[in-house]
């Protein structure tokens, strides 16, 4: 298994752009009630770079791991779902629900559906529905059966991620803890921003949202690399 601290010599210079550009969106901190393709921009600026991050690790890598090609549309769709949020007030909030729907799917089929993890899936499904009946007293119209069905991808995204994780045997490695960690605190991300805008306001809502979802989607990027990780090591012993 490959060391943490080989993990930080290898991909933190790589990541260094990520770091930069989410410090930029912070500091800025512009105002959402003014959607500009500037502000759009900014919001996106981090996932951009860890397109980069996948990039950066070659073609052929990317050629070579359907997993990793799958994180990376992944990513796409959700700087394409960060842009219509944006203007989610001009009536893009549903154009953003099937960016990031689409994203779901993509890094469910990536993170595989091996091993089957059933005590995970019934803990997500549990996790999933209280979400929902929180929820649906103040859903109305589409939004009722949209929000269940994203909802029940983005649960199902969770359990794949967590599936995959098997912390009391010697298979977990470091990357399969990233693609956990991230799908939880996206669904933490996401799970912020429903309540804030059906039910109440959520104090600090924005801040949490995103520094959340920045997290998730770093480490779960993160998780496409095991491969690469995995030849290195090989290499060394």
């Amino acid at each position: 298994m490959v060391s943490p601290v080989t993990v930080v010599k290898s991909e933190g210079p790589k990541l260094v752009p990520f770091f930069k550009a989410t410090c930029v969106y912070f500091v800025l901190w512009l105002p959402t009630s003014s959607p500009s393709w500037f502000s759009a921009l900014i919001k996106c600026l981090p996932i951009f770079c860890l397109w980069m991050f996948l990039l950066a690790h070659g073609f052929s890598f990317l050629g070579a791991h359907s997993s990793a090609r799958k994180i990376l549309a992944g990513l796409i769709f959700s700087a394409l779902g960060d842009a219509f949020l944006i203007w989610q007030e001009q009536g893009y909030f549903v154009h953003g629900l099937l960016m990031f729907a689409i994203t779901h799917i993509l890094y469910s089929s990536a993170f595989g559906m091996k091993p089957i993890n059933m005590r995970a899936g019934l803990v997500i499904t549990a996790v999933s529905s209280l979400s929902y009946m929180l929820l649906y007293p103040y859903l109305s119209g589409p939004f009722t059966y949209l929000v269940a069905v994203y909802i029940a991808l983005i649960g199902f995204m969770g359990w794949r991620a967590i599936a995959g994780l098997q912390l009391t045997n010697d298979l977990w490695t470091w990357t399969k803890l990233s693609a956990c960690l991230g799908a939880m605190l996206f669904m933490v991300s996401d799970l912020t921003i429903a309540v804030n805008k059906f039910c109440f306001p959520v104090p600090h809502s924005r801040a949490i949202i995103m520094a959340t979802y920045y997290a998730a989607q770093m480490l779960i990027a993160l998780s496409a690399v095991e491969c690469q990780d995995v030849e290195v090591a090989r290499k060394r012993t």
